[in-house]
């Protein structure tokens, strides 16, 4: 692939089973992040779509939860087929509309589909439990599917993060109405198209890009869902909290973090860089779990500097469709002058800027950047900055590092890197987070819950947690 692939997306609703697309619709512009050029329109679907959607995903819905797990396994399987054969033209789209290189959209492509194929089998062994009762009685206890289901994800990886709702909901055998950010409506809909190619019913999985306010409002609001789940910010999570308890809609959260590393004196030093300055930078820093803040002991403070400035400066910046680009633009205009706004709050504090600190010359670049010695005053030390910027602080004792790891009120992922066995597993224990890597970023698994604690969020999507999340609990008893 070059910079000169050209953009191929089909952008269209899917409802009840037909493409819809303009047709005297609304629509928003879709933008190259790398020029910030329009490069497609995105129908926006209307009130009376989403009460066909809704009316639609009602009707499915007890012919759906009643289809044999093997015939659901089927279809998640084919479409995982499916997207892992599309994956080059899919991973193109997905690059054009937010940015990251293109080799990390395929890989999100690729880890869609695997987990199409997981859900497709656990299902398969979701079982009950039967209680010990007299002679003659039985109790039992079942799980069903919770009904139809929203899900709301952001675009950071909109493909993987719809992915992982969606897959376990169809598997769970819920139906779903999705919408997707307008950011990223092309390699969405490529999802969705696959399902509809693999064979999903009519009225099973729906997709509808329009204006956030309006969707959010008229599914959370109607009588048909039951389920809502979302990815995204904090802000926008407690909001559409509040929505769904008018109608006492169970939700699943996975909000805001500000991952915590902590460095300690006894971990491999060279191998540790190499491992922390390819994952802050990935997907220009825009992933939930990004390492941002780097908590090191202070005998090793001044080479981790250096090393990690070295190997900043390295990054090659670009098109992420270039095949030598590391590192593309972020995926809005928003996002370059609010990191550069807390990159100079930082240095107003005290922060001494090592490596990058400016934007881009055009479109929405922003350099890798390293900040040192960042006090905690700063902005950034206490709002994900949810960009290509490193804050680090040096620290003494264990008890301190813990400390700062769990000051602020997000939860959602922490790292540590330390050859000390009994460290790691005190880590693991008091560290404030729903998800602790200790010498690895593997965190993001199909077969492990992913989830958050506080103002992270709650629930877990991914593993056996991820599918119980769209189901309801129910115990039977017969005397």
């Amino acid at each position: 692939m070059d910079a000169q692939t050209r953009y191929n997306a089909d952008l269209s609703l899917f409802i009840d089973g037909a493409w819809r697309s303009g047709e005297g619709r609304e629509a928003h512009q879709v933008v190259n992040p790398v020029d910030g050029g329009t490069i497609a329109e995105v129908p926006y679907a209307t009130t009376a779509d989403l009460e066909e959607a809704l009316a639609a995903s009602d009707r499915a819905w007890p012919e759906w939860r009643a289809t044999d797990v093997e015939k659901r396994g089927a279809i998640l399987r084919k479409a995982a087929q499916l997207m892992r054969e599309r994956a080059d033209a899919i991973a193109a789209i997905l690059t054009q509309e937010q940015g990251k290189v293109v080799a990390e959209a395929r890989a999100e492509v690729v880890g869609s589909a695997q987990l199409f194929d997981w859900y497709a089998e656990e299902i398969k062994r979701d079982y009950g439990r039967t209680l010990v009762r007299p002679a003659g009685q039985l109790s039992r206890v079942i799980r069903q599917p919770v009904g139809p289901t929203a899900t709301f994800t952001p675009w950071n990886f909109p493909i993987y993060l719809l992915a992982k709702k969606v897959s376990a909901a169809l598997a769970a055998g819920c139906t779903v109405i999705s919408r997707p950010p307008h950011e990223t409506p092309g390699c969405t809909t490529e999802l969705f198209r696959a399902l509809a190619d693999a064979g999903i019913p009519n009225g099973v999985a729906q997709l509808v890009h329009g204006d956030a306010d309006l969707v959010s409002r008229t599914l959370i609001g109607s009588k048909e869902i039951r389920k809502i789940s979302f990815t995204g910010s904090t802000g926008v999570g407690k909001h559409l909290m509040k929505l769904a308890a008018d109608g006492m809609k169970r939700i699943t959260m996975e909000l805001g973090g500000h991952a915590p590393v902590l460095i300690f004196d006894d971990c491999d030093l060279e191998k540790t860089l190499d491992m922390v300055v390819p994952q802050k930078f990935r997907n220009a820093g825009q992933v939930c779990v990004s390492p941002t803040r780097f908590y090191v002991q202070r005998g090793i403070y001044d080479a981790f500097l250096k090393g990690f400035a070295e190997r900043t400066a390295q990054v090659k910046v670009g098109n992420g469709l270039d095949a030598d680009t590391r590192m593309g633009p972020l995926a809005n205009a928003r996002r370059p002058d609010a990191i550069g706004t807390m990159v100079e709050d930082a240095r107003a504090k005290g922060a001494r800027v090592l490596a990058g600190g400016e934007r881009g010359p055009s479109g929405f670049f922003f350099q890798p950047t390293l900040l040192a010695d960042v006090p905690n005053e700063a902005a950034i030390m206490n709002e994900e900055p949810f960009g290509p910027v490193a804050v680090t602080r040096a620290f003494d004792t264990f008890d301190e590092v813990i400390e700062q790891a769990n000051r602020l009120p997000f939860g959602l992922a922490a790292f540590a890197f330390t050859e000390n066995g009994r460290r790691a597993n005190l880590i693991g224990d008091l560290v404030e987070s729903g998800m602790v890597g200790i010498n690895t970023f593997a965190i993001s698994v199909a077969d492990a819950p992913f989830g958050g604690v506080k103002d992270s969020g709650f629930g877990s999507e991914g593993g056996i947690e991820g599918l119980q999340s769209y189901q309801v609990t129910k115990a039977i008893h017969q005397a």
